[in-house]
C-alpha cells in the first residue's frame, strides 16, 4: 500500500472512530460531567485553535444606533484582537486581550489605554457587552458547574439545555447562565444571563448557520437586554476561517497601534 493510501485509510479509520464515540456519547445518560464536555466541545467548535475573520457588529440604543466593520484574530482562550475597519472615523481603533488585560488603541488620538479593572465592566466599543464579558466568557468552563435541565424536543429539534452556576472562588457577575444547544450538530442556539437575585439580565441567540472554512458556525449573534428589549447588539460574520498560523507575539501593543 502506498503513502498515500495509507493516509486516506488512516482519514477514514479516524472519521469512523470519532462517529462511533459520538453514538455512543448520544446513547449514554447525560451528567453533569457530559454536560461540561458538550459546552466545551460547542466552545472549541466556535474558536478553534485560532481563527481570523471579519464582522459587522450592529449596536441599536434607544437613543441612537451605528454600524461597525471590524477585523478579528484570536489565539486559544487568552488571545485575541479586535479592529475597527469602518466608518472612516472610526478606522483604526482597536481592543487587545491578552489573559486578564485589555487594552485599547485610539488612533484619532494615537493613544494605548490599558482599561483598569474598575472598567472592566465598561461597555465596549458602546455594544450591550463589557470588557469582561469578553474576558471572562472564554473560562466558562472552568469558572461553572453544570446540570442538565432538559433534554428533548423544541419546536421540532431536539436539544440539550444546561445550567450552569458559577463556582464559589469564580470572579464572575453571573448568578447563572443556561444554554440551549442542539443535539444533531451541537450548535447553540440561545444563551440566557441572570443575575445573584435570578433575574434575566440579557439573551444571546444564534442563527444563519453555515460552513466558514469547512467548519459549522452560526454567522449572527444578537444580544438583548431583558430590561430593554428593543435594544440589541448583533455581530454578523462575513469571513471566518479557523487553525491559522498565530502565535503569542501577534497579539502585542505594536500590532494593536498598527494601521492596515
Amino acid at each position: 500500500m502506498d503513502r498515500v493510501s495509507r493516509s486516506r485509510l488512516l482519514r477514514v479509520s479516524l472519521t469512523t472512530a470519532a462517529a462511533l464515540l459520538l453514538s455512543a456519547a448520544a446513547a449514554a445518560p447525560l451528567t453533569a460531567q457530559t454536560a461540561r464536555e458538550i459546552i466545551d466541545k460547542v466552545d472549541r467548535m466556535m474558536r478553534g485553535e485560532s481563527s481570523h475573520g471579519r464582522m459587522t457588529v450592529d449596536i441599536t440604543t434607544e437613543h441612537w444606533s451605528r454600524s461597525l466593520d471590524m477585523e478579528v484574530w484570536s489565539l486559544g482562550a487568552e488571545h485575541s484582537l479586535v479592529r475597527v475597519e469602518s466608518p472612516a472615523r472610526e478606522a483604526g481603533t482597536a481592543t487587545l486581550f491578552a489573559g486578564d488585560e485589555v487594552w485599547n488603541y485610539l488612533p484619532r488620538v494615537d493613544r494605548t489605554i490599558k482599561v483598569p479593572p474598575a472598567l472592566m465592566m465598561g461597555s465596549w466599543m458602546g455594544s450591550h457587552l463589557t470588557n469582561d464579558d469578553i474576558v471572562k466568557e472564554s473560562r466558562i468552563v472552568d469558572d461553572y458547574d453544570f446540570e442538565i435541565s432538559f433534554e428533548g424536543e423544541v419546536d421540532g429539534v431536539e436539544v440539550y439545555e444546561f445550567t450552569m452556576t458559577p463556582r464559589p472562588e469564580a470572579p464572575v457577575v453571573w448568578g447563572r447562565v443556561e444554554e440551549q444547544v442542539r443535539k444533531r450538530d451541537l450548535m447553540p442556539t440561545w444563551v440566557r444571563y441572570y443575575d445573584d437575585d435570578g433575574t434575566l439580565v440579557r439573551t444571546m441567540t444564534f442563527s444563519d448557520y453555515k460552513m466558514m472554512s469547512g467548519r459549522l458556525v452560526p454567522a449572527v449573534f444578537h444580544i438583548i437586554p431583558a430590561d430593554k428589549p428593543e435594544e440589541r447588539t448583533s455581530m454578523t460574520y462575513h469571513e471566518l476561517e479557523f487553525d491559522i498560523d498565530l502565535d503569542e507575539s501577534f497579539f502585542s501593543l505594536r500590532t494593536l497601534r498598527a494601521r492596515r
